[in-house]
């Protein structure tokens, strides 16, 4: 099986030449976001609020990283699933997000988000949270600390494995 090495930010180009199937191996940054985060971008874009990074071209990974033992650079980080996030997926797909990170299907809304705003829908290995957690250089977190696993990270990652679940015509690895 082929891999594509692909970096961030994302540019349209690279985008269109990704299809469903294909295995990618990702270098550069990602951004880490669960359930309470988006919930916060959420409202942020709804009140015409600055967010914590500017979303064009990036990918939002959805993981919430165990403690970092003692010298690592993280915790286990692997994939959760994604559906939780659907509901606040499509207006972050409008604001320039190029990408998400997750696990198992996603909703026809956000299918449909994927395809109008030419993104993509990416699937990390499940299970593999340790694995995973080799590829990332280096942790920062950079919004809602409080949040703690929630908050969130900046990642910087080298060849990070994904397989595109939905491409940007709407082709799904699902269907």
């Amino acid at each position: 099986m082929k891999e594509i090495k692909i970096t961030t930010p994302l540019t349209k180009e690279i985008i269109r030449q990704l299809k469903a199937g294909d295995v990618v191996l990702i270098t550069g940054g990602l951004f880490t976001a669960r359930d309470l985060a988006h919930k916060l971008l959420f409202s942020s874009l709804k009140k015409k609020k600055k967010l914590p990074f500017n979303l064009k071209g990036q990918i939002i990974y959805y993981t919430g990283p165990t403690n970092t033992p003692k010298g690592k650079i993280i915790g286990s980080c692997g994939p959760t699933t994604s559906s939780r996030m659907d509901k606040f997926t499509p207006a972050l797909f409008k604001a320039g997000l190029a990408a998400t990170i997750g696990k198992g299907g996603r909703g026809q809304e956000v299918a449909s988000a994927i395809k109008r705003f030419k993104a993509l829908y990416l699937v990390a290995p499940g299970g593999c949270g340790a694995y995973l957690s080799k590829r990332v250089k280096k942790a920062n977190v950079i919004k809602y600390r409080e949040l703690g696993p929630e908050a969130i990270f900046y990642l910087e990652v080298e060849n990070f494995p994904a397989v595109v679940a939905i491409d940007s015509r709407g082709k799904s690895i699902y269907h």
